[in-house]
């Protein structure tokens, strides 16, 4: 996500709890929210399925999800 986007964002966080905000907006903001959330969630999946764990005995175990 670029720092526009973000930018954007925060720009209709402030409006919002100043103003208010038109449909619109609310629009744009639900959906600026949600592709932030997907990126940073993605981010994340993406970081733990490349960790790996190490045990004390200098084995390395690809972490595992929890299910």
């Amino acid at each position: 996500m670029d720092k526009k986007k973000i930018d954007r964002i925060n720009e209709l966080a402030r409006k919002s709890k100043t103003e208010g905000l038109t449909e619109q907006e609310k629009a744009e903001q639900t959906a600026l929210r949600n592709e932030y959330r997907f990126a940073v969630t993605g981010n994340l999946k993406s970081i733990l399925e490349n960790t790996y764990i190490q045990t004390p005995d200098g084995k390395r175990h690809k972490a595992e999800r929890k299910r």
